[in-house]
């Protein structure tokens, strides 16, 4: 019996015990607590800046059309842009801006559609002056708002 006894404790333990994976699985949940959120964070800031880049480029070529025409375009089809239409966004129909004509103001909003990683619906203004601040509820967001909390100025006019 002796020998029996001997030969069970000089034999190698190989694998875990139950304690060392339930040990190893608690630490990754503990990392992924923290990670994820902040994933999910940058992802949701990376498509609201397509709202801002399709935005950027439409001002820009409605401030063309404007040189040309004397006017901005009602109709975004009518500009000279080849910017694609943002994939996570549901772009509005161009409306006269403050001055209630678009001879010489114009605002186009952008919608978030689908799953916002737990942000909800929120929206994108754009003028003839750039990021409206005042009229997005993405200013509401400061984690997934790509000029942060307090926004931007307007860059001046594209010639």
């Amino acid at each position: 019996m002796d020998i029996e006894r001997l030969r069970c404790m000089t034999r190698r333990r190989k694998g875990f015990s139950l304690v060392e994976l339930s040990v190893v699985v608690i630490i990754i949940g503990v990392l992924a607590s923290f990670g994820i959120p902040r994933m999910l964070k940058s992802v949701e800031r990376s498509k609201a800046s397509e709202a801002f880049k399709y935005s950027a480029a439409v001002r820009a070529a409605q401030e063309r059309y404007q040189a040309r025409e004397g006017t901005y375009a009602a109709v975004l089809t009518d500009l000279d842009m080849e910017q694609s239409p943002p994939k996570y966004f549901t772009v509005g129909t161009v409306a006269a801006g403050g001055s209630g004509s678009l001879e010489d103001s114009w605002t186009l909003s952008l919608a978030r559609q689908g799953a916002s990683s737990g942000y909800g619906a929120y929206t994108v203004v754009f003028t003839q002056e750039g990021y409206d601040s005042v009229a997005s509820t993405i200013q509401a967001l400061p984690d997934i708002n790509p000029l942060g909390s307090g926004g931007a100025p307007a860059p001046p006019p594209v010639p």
